[in-house]
């Protein structure tokens, strides 16, 4: 498999190209215990798209899970055999065999993903390492965002959905709320009755609103957390020992369960008390910190030396810019939260596909997702350089300056499989009138000046009336299109288009029409049509064969093979 990146230089030589193949190891995914089936299948979705087989190594703890799913998608047969291996218990030696062809992507904490980055194997080969790591991501409730604003609401609702979802066990999840100082008050109170909504116990018991934690190892280890964090920060909401639970008839139990009460903690004095910035209680718990303007608030989102995600609620675009300059280098997504976006909102713990998820410093310096951006990390990217012929041989991608060829037949009187990268067709010549300038201007209503008064360019790049572009390009249609039915089926769009050069009355244009690259597609059923997707070179120019226009344009073409 191999994607062209860019076009090459429209010198007739040499050119250059840059290609992005598959690399021929396989992508091993090191996944932390709290996402065993989505941490699995998000990493898998792109090495997969990139035509590299994957091994994937889940937390022990959920491990059964992850388990469950792998078998469901082997039996249904949707993967080649070998594209998907299951590797389960402690995964020792795993790493042991990595060539510079394979890829390693881990999520877990920042500890073991630093340890596994300086794995001998790793570093010897110069295998590339993926990490997104639990950060202290931070949420900041505006200064214009008070309470009875709809920016506050969404500010507490946000904190409440981000403690409770999983039971806080989330990468993304909140663990700082910067507030501003005189509504602190506010944030604590309205934060404490939110929570106090949250019914614990058994997931399958009626009006449960969070479960429990992975584990009793899990419980102890908050614990530990909390009461580091708590020498300094006071708890003042919930209770580590104590915790109410629905759900004891389906067996949940206070002690024996993994069961914890959401805790939120008050640190007053956060540019003095670091471990705010430094601890992370993975679990239900957020801490409180005031900030006096929004250069502070700036400078506490940064402490926590790196994050995937924040969030900023604010209906103040002032305010957002600010935010968004000073705390993007120390974060890999920022949400801004406001009245407007809030139906439509993934919310402050959920990443969307095509944007990248990952974060500097504490959070690993990784970049999952991100659409083609996540596809390219399981490929190799390779400079290509040669003659404009022989790039186009090679990527099937037609390159400016690279041999054509001119057959009797119109090219849109062939069939998609017909066609040849770099076949042309040559127009007749057409000279523009001022009559086409006018009688364009009145069917399209564009009477921009140059176009149509010749008294007002003084001052301006034009020596007279000039052609409207988009009449140079349709005149280039008429010219290059043929009218009689055939295998094209409709026009599709256009994806680049440059007006290069003015074109005045008495201008001689022609068009030359080129295949510049095919793309098959797949019937959709039985009665769908077999076709694909051409682009086309429009190069337009004038009597001195300089270019007054370019543009690809994109047709659906009927296949000659209907099966």
């Amino acid at each position: 498999m191999w994607k062209v990146s860019r076009w090459g230089s429209r010198r007739a030589a040499p050119s250059w190209q840059h290609l992005l193949v598959h690399k021929e190891g396989v992508a091993v995914h090191i996944n932390a215990y709290n996402f065993p089936i989505w941490g699995m299948l998000e990493k898998i979705a792109v090495n997969l798209l990139a035509g590299m087989p994957a091994v994937v190594k889940p937390a022990t703890p959920t491990a059964y899970l992850t388990e469950a799913v792998v078998r469901e998608i082997i039996a249904s047969g949707i993967l080649p055999a070998g594209a998907l291996q299951l590797v389960v218990g402690t995964g020792e030696g795993i790493l042991d065999h990595l060539t510079y062809q394979d890829v390693v992507t881990f999520t877990g904490s920042a500890t073991t993903g630093r340890k596994l980055r300086a794995h001998p194997r790793i570093l010897a080969e110069a295998v590339p390492f993926n990490m997104e790591a639990d950060s202290l991501n931070a949420a900041v409730l505006g200064p214009d965002a008070r309470p009875g604003t709809p920016e506050f609401d969404l500010f507490i609702k946000e904190i409440r959905k981000e403690m409770t979802a999983k039971c806080g066990q989330k990468c993304t999840a909140i663990r700082r709320a910067i507030v501003p100082d005189n509504l602190l008050e506010d944030v604590q109170i309205a934060l404490g009755k939110a929570l106090a909504q949250t019914t614990i116990g058994h997931p399958q018991a009626a009006g449960v609103r969070m479960g429990a934690l992975a584990s009793r190892a899990q419980v102890e280890r908050l614990r530990t957390q909390v009461q580091q964090l708590a020498k300094h920060t006071p708890i003042v909401y919930g209770d580590l020992e104590n915790v109410e639970i629905l759900g004891q008839e389906r067996g949940a139990h206070a002690q024996k369960g993994a069961f914890i009460s959401p805790i939120v903690l008050l640190n007053e004095r956060p540019f003095e008390h670091l471990d705010s910035h430094e601890v992370e209680a993975f679990g239900p718990v957020v801490t409180l910190m005031p900030y006096h303007n929004l250069d502070e608030a700036v400078r506490l989102a940064n402490l926590g030396k790196g994050s995937l995600v924040c969030s900023l609620a604010t209906n103040d675009p002032r305010t957002a810019q600010d935010f968004v300059l000073g705390a993007a280098t120390h974060h890999g997504r920022i949400l801004v939260l406001n009245e407007e976006m809030a139906k439509e909102s993934t919310g402050h713990g959920s990443p969307l596909p095509l944007l990248i998820h990952g974060g500097p410093g504490r959070a690993g310096g990784g970049q999952e997702m991100g659409g083609m951006r996540g596809v390219e990390h399981f490929m190799q990217r390779v400079a290509l350089q040669g003659s404009p012929s022989m790039i186009t041989a090679i990527t099937e991608v037609y390159q400016t300056g690279a041999k054509q060829v001119e057959y009797d037949k119109h090219p849109f009187q062939k069939y998609f499989e017909e066609l040849e990268i770099g076949e042309t067709y040559t127009t007749h010549k057409h000279t523009v009138t001022e009559a086409d300038i006018s009688n364009f201007a009145g069917i399209s209503g564009d009477n921009f000046y140059a176009h149509v008064d010749a008294t007002s360019l003084e001052g301006t790049l034009f020596t007279g009336r000039v052609a409207h572009g988009y009449y140079i390009l349709s005149k280039a249609a008429g010219m290059f299109v043929d009218p009689r039915k055939g295998p094209v089926l409709l026009n599709y769009g256009l994806d680049e288009c440059r007006f290069t050069k003015p074109v005045y009355p008495g201008t001689t244009i022609g068009v030359k029409l080129t295949v510049k690259e095919k793309t098959a597609q797949d019937k959709r059923d039985e009665a769908d049509i077999a076709k694909g997707i051409v682009r086309w070179l429009v190069t337009v120019t004038d009597e001195t064969e300089e270019t007054v226009a370019i543009a690809t344009i994109l047709t659906m073409v009927k296949k000659k093979n209907q099966d």
